[in-house]
């Protein structure tokens, strides 16, 4: 995992062209999602971390994005509401 403003626009864009980086996600609210997603887009730098696979975004205990992860979602909300009654 990696934040956002650890890397410089020059080292991002060579990370995210290496596949070094496919997903983003926010630290507050503990959500990943793809890189192109609307939602990620809008949020602060400040709060945005990266992942280079969806594997190391779950074992950091992020879950998936509603809007551009929504298949995912639905799986981990069913899961969610299994273990949370």
């Amino acid at each position: 995992m990696k934040k956002h403003i650890e890397l410089s626009p020059t080292a991002l864009r060579s990370r995210i062209r290496s596949g070094e980086i496919k997903f983003g996600g926010n630290c507050k609210l503990k959500i990943y999602g793809l890189l192109h997603c609307s939602s990620g887009k809008r949020m602060k730098q400040e709060n945005r971390v990266f992942f280079k696979s969806e594997k190391e975004a779950l074992e950091n205990n992020y879950r998936p994005c509603g809007h551009c992860m929504r298949e995912k979602y639905k799986q981990w909300k069913i899961k969610e509401n299994c273990l949370h009654p």
